[in-house]
């Protein structure tokens, strides 16, 4: 079982309130903190180990900065998250850029930063060399096809828009070689939110078996071998996490069996973690504002998936409880709505609670990646605050709320009717 707390105490929610109004995410640095160990420590076995925080999970220079100081890289897909690395202090090829459908202002940023370049495409290779220039270290994204399943939110590796055939990768490499590109790493990542522990074996097994067979056929000796991210969480309470100690030795033993005999045990390894760093350490706070009462029985909050879009957009069941309320019977059965003019604008469908009242703090768990991360503006709906709650107990704002002047700002120009 996964028990679902939140680390503040009603008085010290209403107080943090009074500074902060809702709705608002609040993150946790010791369990932020907690995760990234625990990843550090199942891998503590490779000759070397980098978790590159996927900054689109939670785009925020502060919690980037955090993970930095403890270790970690970051896996970017913008030149918004090349930006927000370097802010936070990431350097060189500690930045991973992933390419996908890459414009030439990233790869020319990219390549400023020193980062480690990632394509999506064999195409890509010769668009990079054109308009950026060639980087120290190069990888690219290996697409498996029907050797793996994939899963609904990231989608069969055959019918996804990312990385390469087997047989263009190894042509990729060999041009890339030719190119006088002479550091390499080797990448994949083919599920989100995954939770069947041997899907991670299989795609370390995956990749260094092309580990192997790249020095083999091509001369090439791998730097790192990148796993990828996609470790999912535990969303409902009855689930269990990923026993990630497991893991990492199911991993370790792999590892010791392909690539030392084959005198690739110098070779790093990489995960790109997201949802699994942050994830579970993150809360929406909102706050009740109407209660409705037609075919079915709605509690309406001053919150919208403009501030989560996860249960609109992939079914995706996020736990809720009552500030106050966590040990009252859940004896009522309610939708939990947002204000957005949009009939799946819905945090939960009937789902049991204790008896709502106006007025109480809705706390939606496991808000920590992609939650935020996905905010947009229909309707004029505004991002909220972002929140760190430091391991000394205070609170840190760490992304102010939007305001209604900011999200004029782009139409406020000479000539304009605002």
């Amino acid at each position: 079982m996964s028990k679902k707390t939140f680390p503040l105490s009603k008085e010290r929610l209403e107080e943090l309130i009074q500074t902060y109004p809702t709705p608002f995410h609040l993150y946790d640095e010791r369990t932020i903190l907690g995760n990234l160990h625990a990843f550090q420590n199942a891998f503590a076995w490779a000759p070397k180990y980098r978790e590159q925080f996927a900054v689109k999970a939670l785009p925020n220079p502060r919690i980037v900065q955090l993970l930095h100081e403890a270790g970690a890289g970051t896996d970017n897909s913008s030149i918004a998250e090349l930006l927000i690395s370097d802010a936070a202090g990431v350097k060189g090829s500690e930045i991973l850029l992933t390419s996908n459908d890459t414009p030439a202002d990233e790869f020319q940023k990219a390549i400023e930063l020193g980062a480690t370049i990632n394509l999506d495409d064999i195409t890509h290779l010769d668009f990079l060399k054109r308009v950026a220039g060639l980087p120290e270290v190069l990888c690219f994204r290996y697409n498996p096809g029907d050797l793996m399943e994939g899963n609904a939110i990231i989608g069969k590796p055959t019918e996804a828009k990312y990385g390469l055939t087997r047989d263009q990768l190894f042509e990729g490499y060999r041009r890339a070689k030719e190119m006088g590109v002479r550091r390499f790493g080797l990448h994949t990542m083919v599920a989100s939110n995954e939770r069947r522990p041997e899907a991670f074996r299989f795609t370390a097994q995956l990749l260094f078996s092309l580990a192997i067979e790249l020095k083999k056929r091509c001369g090439i000796h791998v730097e790192f071998v990148n796993i990828g991210g996609g470790f999912g969480i535990p969303y409902r309470p009855e689930e269990e996490p990923l026993d990630l100690p497991a893991i990492g030795d199911s991993i370790h033993k792999l590892y010791d069996e392909m690539m030392v005999p084959e005198g690739l045990g110098d070779v790093h390894m990489m995960t790109e973690c997201g949802r699994a760093i942050t994830g579970n350490a993150g809360w929406l706070v909102s706050t009740v504002l109407h209660e409705k009462d037609t075919y079915k029985h709605y509690i309406g909050l001053d919150s919208c998936m403009a501030n989560l879009m996860r249960p609109a957009m992939y079914g995706a069941y996020h736990h809720i409880t009552i500030a106050g309320k966590e040990n009252e019977p859940c004896d009522h059965v309610y939708d939990i709505t947002g204000s957005l003019c949009e009939n799946n604008d819905k945090f939960a469908i009937d789902r049991k609670l204790p008896k709502i009242d106006i007025g109480d703090r809705v706390i939606i768990h496991d808000t920590g990646a992609h939650g935020s991360a996905m905010g947009f503006n229909y309707n004029g709906k505004l991002w909220c605050a972002e929140l760190l709650l430091q391991t000394d107990g205070s609170v840190e704002l760490i992304r102010r709320a939007q305001t209604v002047e900011d999200y004029f700002a782009t139409l406020r120009f000479p000539g304009s009717i605002m």
